[in-house]
C-alpha cells in the first residue's frame, strides 16, 4: 500500500472557516476564548424546515449496521416522518449479512423497500449515507462511486475515506456532492438521547458538519438539515481533513484509548498503597465517571480543581504536574500518526488480518479490574463515589494535553472541545460507568475499538514509567504547569459548550430501541 508523501507533518495553523450562512436554518455566533464561530442550534422545533433543507431527495439509503448505522437510520427516519416529508430511508447490507435480521427487528424490511442489498439500495438513493467500517469504505469505495445515480449526495459521518483516497494520490468524483454530519459520540448514545429528549425539544449529540465538494449549490442546506434529523443540539463546522485527524486521535486517547489506561494503571498503584481492590476501583474507574466527568459536563474542566480543598489541590497538581508532559508526548505521537496516513493504514491492515482470520478484537474487560468493577457497580451507592484529588490531576492533565495538541494542530474551539471533553463526558463515560470499558469500546466504530485497543499500552506505560515515579520520587511541582492550566484559554470556552449540552442527561439503563454490543 503506496502512501503518498504530501502526508508529511506539517506546522501548527489556525483554523481558517469562514462564517457560513443559511437560507434556512438560523445560524448563531458563539465566542470561544479568542475566536468566533458560527453554529446551528437544534431541535425538533426545527423538524418542519428539514422537507426545504432536503428539497430533491426523494430517498435516501443508509449503508451499513454498525455503530452509527441503526441509530442515524432511525433518527433521520423518525425526524422526516415528523416533519410529513415524505421521504424514504432504506438500509443497505452486504448480501448475507447477519445484521438483516437486526434491522428488521428495528422496522426495516425488504417488502416496502426499506431494506435491500448495499449496492441497490445505493443506485436507488439520492443522497447515500455510507457508514460501512472505515477499513470497508478503503477497499470499496470505487464501486460506491461509479453506482451511485447521477446528482446523488454522498454523505459520511467520518473524514476518514478522504484520508485514504489522499494517501493513494486519488480524490472523489468532481460531479458529486460530498458533504459530513459526524456525531461527536458513539451510535447507541446519538440514539438514545434522540428518544430520552423527545419530551424536551430533542436531545442528541452535537455533531460536526462540513461540506466537501458543493456541485449542486445546495450541500451546505443538507448537511445542516442532516443534522438536526439526527439530533444534534448544536451543529458546528469542520473540514473532512480536520475531522478525521480530530477524530481518529481523540479516540485514541482521553476518550478511549488514555482512560482506559489511566484506569488501569490507578488500580494498580492503588492498591500498592495500601487499598482494598475495591477501594481502588472506587478511587479510579469509579471517580472518573461518578464524580469528575458529571462535573466538566455540566460546569467545565477547572470547576474539578476550584472545587477542592487546599490539600486535595496540592494532591491534583502534583498528579497533573507529572502526567502532563508524559500524555502529551505520547498524544503529539499519535496525532503525527494520524496526520502523515500511518494510523489509517493501521486500521486497514488490522481489517485485513481480521477478514483473513490472522487477527481478531478480542475481550479487554477480563482483567482483575474489570471484575472487581462488577461487584463494585453491583453495590453501587452514587452518594459515596469519592472524588480522587490524585486521579482528577492525571485524568485532567490527559485531557489538557489533548486539547492542546488539537490547538496547536490548528483545530477549531468547538472541535478541539467536542473531541477532547463533550464526547468523553456526555456520550462515553456514562456507558463505563454503567457496565465498563469494553461496553464503552466496543460500542464505537471499529476504527475506534483497535485504535483503542492499540495505544491504551502505550498511556498506561508512560504514565507508569515517568508520572507516577516522578511523584514517588518526590520531583518538585512545576508551577509554570499550573498556572498554564488555571489560566488556559479554553476554560472559558467549555463553560459556553456546556450551556449547548443535550438538554437531558443519557440513561444507560433506560428502555432503548437500538442494540448495544458486548464481546464474550
Amino acid at each position: 500500500m503506496a502512501f503518498s508523501p504530501a502526508f508529511a507533518p506539517r506546522t501548527s495553523r489556525v483554523s481558517k472557516l469562514s462564517a457560513f450562512k443559511s437560507d434556512i436554518f438560523t445560524t448563531t455566533e458563539v465566542k470561544l476564548a479568542e475566536t468566533t464561530e458560527t453554529i446551528v442550534k437544534g431541535g425538533r422545533d426545527l423538524f418542519p424546515l428539514l422537507p426545504k433543507a432536503f428539497e430533491g431527495i426523494k430517498k435516501i439509503g443508509v449503508i451499513g449496521w454498525g455503530s452509527q448505522a441503526p441509530a442515524q437510520a432511525q433518527n433521520i427516519k423518525d425526524s422526516l416522518n415528523d416533519a410529513g416529508a415524505g421521504i424514504s430511508v432504506s438500509i443497505g447490507l452486504r448480501e448475507g449479512s447477519s445484521s438483516f435480521a437486526e434491522a428488521r427487528e428495528q422496522g426495516f424490511n425488504e417488502e416496502d423497500g426499506s431494506l435491500g442489498e448495499m449496492y441497490k439500495v445505493i443506485a436507488e438513493s439520492d443522497l447515500v449515507i455510507l457508514l460501512i467500517s472505515d477499513a470497508a469504505q478503503s477497499k470499496l469505495y470505487q464501486k460506491v462511486f461509479d453506482t451511485m445515480k447521477p446528482g446523488a449526495t454522498l454523505g459520511l459521518s467520518h473524514g476518514f475515506l478522504l484520508g485514504y483516497l489522499d494517501s493513494i494520490g486519488e480524490a472523489f468524483p468532481e460531479d458529486m456532492d460530498v458533504i459530513l454530519v459526524a456525531p461527536k459520540g458513539m451510535g447507541p448514545s446519538v440514539r438514545r438521547l434522540y428518544e430520552q429528549g423527545k419530551e424536551v425539544n430533542g436531545a442528541g449529540i452535537n455533531s460536526s458538519f462540513a461540506v466537501h465538494q458543493n456541485k449542486s449549490g445546495k450541500a451546505l442546506e443538507l448537511a445542516l438539515g442532516w443534522g438536526v434529523a439526527v439530533g444534534a443540539p448544536f451543529l458546528f463546522e469542520t473540514t473532512l481533513r480536520d475531522e478525521y485527524r480530530s477524530d481518529i486521535y481523540g479516540e485514541r486517547g482521553i476518550l478511549l484509548g488514555a482512560v482506559h489506561a489511566i484506569v488501569e494503571g490507578l488500580y494498580r498503584r492503588y492498591q500498592k498503597q495500601g487499598m482494598t481492590p475495591e477501594d481502588a476501583f472506587l478511587n479510579s474507574a469509579e471517580s472518573i465517571t461518578g464524580q469528575i466527568t458529571k462535573k466538566i459536563s455540566t460546569r467545565g474542566i477547572k470547576a474539578v480543581y476550584d472545587d477542592m480543598n487546599a490539600d486535595d489541590k496540592k494532591i491534583f497538581e502534583t498528579a497533573y504536574s507529572a502526567s502532563y508532559s508524559p500524555s502529551k508526548e505520547i498524544l503529539q505521537e499519535c496525532y503525527d500518526e494520524v496526520r502523515c496516513g500511518n494510523e489509517i493504514r493501521s486500521v486497514i491492515m488490522q481489517g485485513d488480518r481480521v477478514n483473513s482470520g490472522k487477527g481478531f478484537i478480542g475481550k479487554i474487560d477480563g482483567t482483575d479490574t474489570w471484575q472487581v468493577g462488577e461487584r463494585v457497580r453491583a453495590n453501587r451507592d452514587d452518594d459515596k463515589i469519592p472524588l480522587n484529588p490524585f486521579t482528577a490531576g492525571v485524568y485532567v492533565a490527559t485531557m489538557m494535553a489533548q486539547i492542546d495538541v488539537l490547538l496547536e494542530g490548528g483545530h477549531s474551539y468547538s472541535e478541539v472541545i467536542n473531541e477532547s471533553v463533550i464526547e468523553a463526558v456526555d456520550s462515553l463515560a456514562p456507558y463505563m460507568h454503567y457496565r465498563g470499558v469494553a461496553f464503552m469500546v466496543d460500542n464505537c466504530s471499529f476504527t475506534a475499538k483497535w485504535g483503542s485497543r492499540k495505544w491504551a499500552p502505550r498511556f498506561d506505560y508512560i504514565l507508569d514509567q515517568l508520572a507516577y515515579t516522578a511523584v514517588d520520587n518526590g520531583v518538585p511541582v512545576d508551577a509554570q504547569k499550573i498556572s498554564d492550566f488555571t489560566e488556559h484559554r479554553v476554560h472559558g470556552a467549555v463553560q459556553e459548550c456546556c450551556k449547548l449540552r443535550p438538554s437531558v442527561d443519557i440513561s444507560v439503563s433506560a428502555p432503548t430501541s437500538t442494540k448495544e454490543i458486548v464481546i464474550k
